[in-house]
């Protein structure tokens, strides 16, 4: 019997055996890659630079731009490398960070969208004591205790997961349509009942993320209820505004996630798999700040202001340098 230390590799997905295939792939996830660091990078820095932004709401979309920054880096630049150099391998300790690290991420935004949940509620609902129940030291204290759950719950899996004898082969099902390392498919390569304990954790780790799915449903439903009351148009709208981006955001992560993970065996087909599997890995992180500022006036004009005033000032350094020269 080998086990996980025997391995030094393993193998993932190729997307395709011809190379103009490969680089089709490649290509597609640069550019949807690149369209993520784009708009978090935009968020990230807009809500940084602009004071009146600094409110707990965009505190908490900042945070979440980071994540989702961290969840892509963690699966797409392997992805891209394997298709343009044509390699499937991924080391060992490679595929134990990228497991570690995509469900730190994942499980933290998830914390996180369960908070802001909580923030739009207190907003919305008891807009009297907002200040109170979400100062900086409660909203700090909020997202640290997102990403420390994070943390510690993906180190439990990744510690637990590869401490399993390995014997089934190195690699990743990829019939299954699996880009990247993940938990169900290292379980796979699995040759002992020892893996009952991580299904055991899986378990756990569902009845935790349905909790927090009851969570905002009940928030949702008292939004909505009071927002329902707000007797003038004009406040409906701006309170709409500020809820629809986060729910928005929420349906595409459990939406895709969940379909990924709860879908029957008996429709499992490679090509679904596969569209699966990007949709809730890589879709998420570079439609989120599309959806933030598409539906938030506040955020997209301080966007604007922020690109409008790089580029006069780039205007400005290039006319400068031209009159020195």
């Amino acid at each position: 019997m080998s086990n996980g230390s025997s391995i030094s590799q393993f193998l993932l997905l190729a997307f395709a055996d011809t190379r103009q295939l490969q680089l089709l792939h490649f290509w597609l996830f640069l550019g949807i890659y690149l369209a993520a660091l784009l708009g978090n990078g935009l968020i990230i820095t807009t809500i940084a630079w602009h004071h009146h932004l600094h409110t707990p709401m965009y505190f908490f979309i900042l945070n979440l731009s980071v994540l989702d920054l961290g969840s892509i880096s963690t699966t797409v630049p392997k992805s891209m490398s394997n298709s343009f150099w044509d390699h499937r391998a991924i080391s060992y300790k490679g595929c134990v960070a990228q497991l570690y690290f995509f469900v730190f991420f994942m499980s933290a935004e998830y914390f996180l969208l369960t908070v802001m949940a909580y923030d739009r509620y207190v907003a919305i609902c008891q807009p009297l004591h907002y200040g109170t129940l979400l100062g900086t030291r409660a909203c700090v204290h909020m997202a640290a205790a997102a990403w420390a759950s994070g943390f510690f719950y993906s180190l439990l899996h990744t510690v637990n997961t590869f401490s399993l004898p390995l014997c089934q082969g190195n690699a990743v099902n990829t019939r299954m349509g699996q880009f990247f390392c993940e938990i169900p498919q290292i379980l796979k390569l699995s040759c002992s009942y020892s893996y009952l304990r991580e299904v055991g954790l899986i378990v756990f780790g569902v009845c935790l993320a349905f909790g927090c799915f009851i969570f905002m449903v009940v928030s949702y439903v008292q939004i909505f209820r009071s927002v329902l009351r707000i007797p003038l148009q004009q406040g409906r709208h701006k309170a709409f505004s500020t809820c629809l981006p986060h729910l928005a955001v929420v349906s595409l992560f459990l939406n895709t996630s969940f379909f990924a993970y709860l879908k029957p065996p008996s429709i499992s087909f490679p090509l679904l798999d596969l569209v699966m599997s990007v949709l809730y890995s890589v879709v998420p992180p570079a439609v989120n700040p599309l959806i933030y500022s598409l539906r938030n006036q506040e955020l997209k004009d301080a966007l604007r202001r922020l690109v409008t005033g790089c580029f006069t000032e780039a205007i400005n350094l290039l006319i400068s340098s031209a009159q020195h020269s």
